[in-house]
């Protein structure tokens, strides 16, 4: 838009410019034609011939002429070098203004796209005169308004009918237990009591998983202190330690002592614990686990790598999203596992990042700013994690 709005100056100073010089070039023709005959006057009647004094006057006003061409036509040449040299100028000058008049533009549609569904309590704020500029500022700032408050009332929402499932879960759960408390119940009824528990045990999970999913979702965390992350590496594995033993998994761990963020305890803790329990649920017998964690000086970096089957990105891409599962699958799973991962990043200013390796298997990398201190205590890097075996090589990063 900028180069249309300088070409646009450009085009109409060029055009102002040769209507300008078209105009001098009449005026200075007609200035001339009228001035020209002006000494084709002949002698006074009766006599025979000029004398010597209008045959002068005649030369004087041929020479008069000519140093008015002369003049008319320097002129024409001195007004066309000056429209090259303005024309050049006004194509500069057009570019300046084209920058300064788009210059709330580009600051509104820079601020637009740092909003997302994670931040839209901002607002553009746009200051100075009640101008079209203020006005698209003014309505943006709605827009977002009336985002905020339809994402507020959907998480919401959620989070209520998941507290509020929770009662009849739970009067149904206690309803199987007195059935099943009975003496000598039927097999019958103990076989669909053991199927409907499954069930109630999965929805349990489900809703667990809606309320996490809520609060990752609703902002910044309140609840924020310092968390090693290799602690809660640690934690996550020991849970899964009789999963990892059968299914015979080697688990490879590099996570250094500085690995600390800072954000909610329990947060951090359910994001670690879904990447594990992603990375041991969905893996094959006999394959293998790689968690490294890295810092720098701004963030702090877990990465989490399996093994397994060769995938396509485009379907990995789809994982961050709410009940999407490799392959389509329906079962095993809440579907909300990197989900909550990638919701529970961003409400710490970090992100998700899923890579299918070309191998096979899945690299997960979760980014997060790093915290001002490292926590004391924290698990000595390479330490074999304590129920899982030992890998008999690192994994390498893909």
């Amino acid at each position: 838009m900028g180069a249309r709005f300088t070409m646009l100056y450009a085009v109409v100073f060029l055009l102002s410019g040769v209507g300008l010089l078209a105009l001098a070039f009449l005026l200075s023709g007609g200035s001339l034609t009228e001035t020209a005959p002006a000494g084709s006057a002949g002698g006074p009647p009766g006599q025979g011939g000029l004398t010597a004094a209008h045959q002068r006057i005649r030369e004087l006003e041929g020479e008069l002429a000519a140093v008015h061409t002369q003049q008319s036509r320097q002129l024409l040449v001195g007004s066309l070098l000056a429209l090259i040299v303005m024309a050049a100028v006004s194509v500069l000058l057009g570019r300046v203004l084209a920058r300064r008049v788009l210059r709330p533009l580009r600051l509104i549609t820079a601020v637009t796209r740092r909003i997302s569904a994670d931040n839209l309590d901002r607002r553009l704020a746009v200051t100075g005169p009640a101008d079209e500029v203020k006005d698209l500022a003014d309505t943006i700032d709605e827009l977002l308004g009336r985002l905020e408050a339809s994402f507020t009332a959907q998480r919401r929402f959620v989070a209520n009918a998941s507290h509020e499932l929770r009662t009849p879960l739970a009067t149904i759960r206690a309803s199987l237990d007195v059935a099943i408390a009975k003496p000598d119940p039927p097999p019958s009824t103990v076989a669909l009591a053991a199927r409907v528990r499954r069930q109630l045990d999965r929805l349990d999970h489900l809703l667990d998983g809606f309320l996490v999913l809520a609060r990752a979702q609703h902002g910044p965390p309140a609840d924020t202190a310092p968390v090693d992350l290799g602690d809660l590496v640690d934690a996550a594995l020991r849970e899964r330690s009789a999963d990892v033993g059968r299914k015979e998994l080697s688990v490879s761990v590099d996570v250094p002592r500085e690995t600390a963020v800072v954000g909610s305890p329990a947060l951090l803790a359910r994001l670690v614990g879904n990447v594990v329990d992603n990375a041991v649920t969905h893996n094959e017998s006999g394959g293998w686990i790689g968690i490294i964690g890295s810092v720098d000086s701004r963030e702090t970096v877990l990465v989490v790598e399996t093994g397994g089957p060769v995938f396509d990105q485009r379907e990995v891409d789809r994982l961050a999203r709410p009940f999407e599962r490799l392959g389509g699958e329906r079962t095993g799973s809440s579907g909300l596992g990197l989900s909550i991962v990638a919701a529970v990043a961003a409400a710490h200013g970090g992100r998700l990042d899923l890579l299918a390796r070309p191998e096979g298997g899945l690299r997960v990398s979760i980014t997060l700013p790093i915290a001002g201190a490292p926590i004391a205590g924290a698990p000595v890097a390479g330490a074999p994690v304590a129920g899982a075996p030992v890998a008999k090589a690192p994994v390498g990063a893909s």
